[in-house]
C-alpha cells in the first residue's frame, strides 16, 4: 500500500522540485521518504518527519485532510524543520 502511495508521489514529482528531506512515518505500516527529487519507502534520516496513519496519509494527498486541521487535531505530528514541512503544501497543491 504505502509503495503504491510512493510511486503516486513520485509521479507527481516529475515537473516539480522540492528541496530537502521529509519522512511520513506511518508507524507499523512503514514510511515513505521524499528526498533528492524521489519517493521511497526505504528508511533514513531526515530534515522533517511527519507522524500520520497511512489511511490519514491518503487523505492528506488527496486533499480530504487539510495539513493545518490535522495538526490541530492530532492526526499528525510534524519534527524537525518546519520550513520543509511547509514546502510540502507547495508541492501538493
Amino acid at each position: 500500500m504505502l509503495q503504491e502511495i510512493a510511486e503516486g508521489i513520485q509521479k507527481g514529482l516529475v515537473d516539480k522540485r522540492f528541496d530537502g528531506s521529509l519522512k511520513f512515518d506511518c508507524g507499523a505500516d512503514g514510511v515513505i521518504v521524499l528526498a533528492d527529487n524521489t519517493a521511497t519507502t526505504q528508511d533514513r534520516e531526515t530534515d522533517c518527519t511527519i507522524r500520520i496513519s497511512r489511511d490519514n496519509l491518503g487523505k492528506l494527498l488527496t486533499g480530504k485532510l487539510n495539513p493545518m486541521t490535522g495538526v490541530m487535531m492530532g492526526k499528525l505530528k510534524i519534527s524537525g524543520d518546519m520550513g520543509v514541512a511547509m514546502k510540502l503544501g507547495q508541492l501538493l497543491g
